[in-house]
């Protein structure tokens, strides 16, 4: 048995959690094309609305307007839609349609991997996940899988996209241990922005966690300014600290654990082995722990020593949906954002169901 197999209370990038065994995440999978979750990304709905576009834009008549589509915000593309001029839906539901094929292509492509295999249902998340755009454009790819004869469930993760990525660290530890706590500093890291925030664990309304909110939160959007990874953890810890006097000024007791999501595969010592490119600066290098940097800023919480438990972003994105997820025994989550984010659960039931 290796130590990532091994029940252990709460270790960086296990395998083995309390409610779930993590087939796999973070998988990469390349043809002569490139990435094949690139093709499902943000990014890749960016270019498909531009490529609808361009004929337009070349007569003149771009109903659409002079925005790159990638400066179109999630709001506005959702106004088009249901408030525009029908031309300029007509693009956005083209796009829609073809973002939904290169969704099902991917979901394809994955489930033809062993640790894919025999998945039920897949849940989706991240940044698009919260827009009616994004909405449609899973709805649709639902459809056309079970028009092609695959029964394959899509749920959308029911917290708001801002949030799952910080209520989903809750679970990357078993509940006994917050007992007697609020809450806990939770931090979702991403290829765009970063949140930290107070996690509030209610388990007097419900030990599995499914009454879990955000009781305060801060984002920072560092894709917008020129910021080094050393500034970047500056202001992430400057963030905790703020969390940490709002908990006590509301008296609100923290369990001395940060729970943290993070692009890339996370090894057992907290650092990142890859996947972090969208991150500022260089998160892979040997001489970089994130955890440890933490530490040294806040030692100790509430009198205790810090914990610090790292996963990977997707992986806590899906943590977040256990509670709805309860019916399948094997199901994987994808957050559409900077990147694709994914991986692949099987529920850990109890002996006694």
């Amino acid at each position: 048995m290796t130590a990532e197999d091994r029940p252990v209370l709460s270790a960086h990038g296990a395998k083995r959690l309390p409610s779930v065994e993590v087939d796999c995440y973070n998988l990469t999978i390349k043809d002569e094309d490139g990435f094949i979750g690139d093709r499902a990304s943000r990014g890749a709905f960016h270019a498909i609305l531009e490529k609808w576009r361009e004929p337009l834009r070349e007569l003149g008549a771009d109903p659409l307007g002079d925005k790159a589509s990638e400066q179109l915000s999630k709001k506005q593309l959702d106004k088009l839609l249901a408030e525009g001029h029908p031309e300029a839906g007509g693009i956005v539901h083209s796009a829609i349609e073809e973002f939904a094929q290169a969704i099902v292509s991917v979901i394809k492509r994955f489930l033809k991997t062993a640790n894919w295999r025999d998945t039920e249902a897949i849940v989706f998340g991240g940044g698009m996940r919260g827009s009616r755009v994004g909405e449609l454009a899973i709805g649709r790819a639902e459809v056309l899988l079970k028009a092609s004869g695959l029964e394959l469930e899509l749920e959308l993760i029911d917290h708001d996209p801002d949030e799952a990525g910080l209520i989903g660290t809750a679970h990357l530890m078993p509940s006994w241990i917050l007992e007697g706590f609020d809450g806990i500093l939770s931090v979702d890291i991403g290829g765009t922005n970063i949140r930290a925030g107070i996690l509030e664990m209610r388990l007097k309304k419900a030990k599995d966690l499914s009454k879990a909110s955000v009781f305060a939160s801060e984002i920072w959007r560092h894709g917008d300014e020129k910021t080094k990874r050393d500034e970047a953890v500056a202001r992430l810890i400057e963030m905790l600290q703020d969390h940490i006097a709002i908990a006590e000024k509301k008296d609100l007791k923290l369990a001395p654990v940060i729970g943290i999501g993070c692009p890339g595969r996370i090894r057992e010592d907290g650092s990142i082995e890859a996947g972090a490119q969208n991150l500022p600066g260089n998160w892979e290098s040997s001489r970089f722990n994130l955890a440890d940097c933490i530490r040294a800023d806040i030692p100790q919480i509430g009198g205790h020593e810090t914990h610090i438990v790292i996963h990977n972003d997707a992986v806590v994105q899906g943590l977040s949906a256990l509670p709805i997820m309860q019916k399948y025994d094997r199901w994987g989550v994808l957050t559409i954002g900077t990147g694709l984010g994914n991986a692949r659960f099987t529920n850990r039931r109890k002996q006694s169901d």
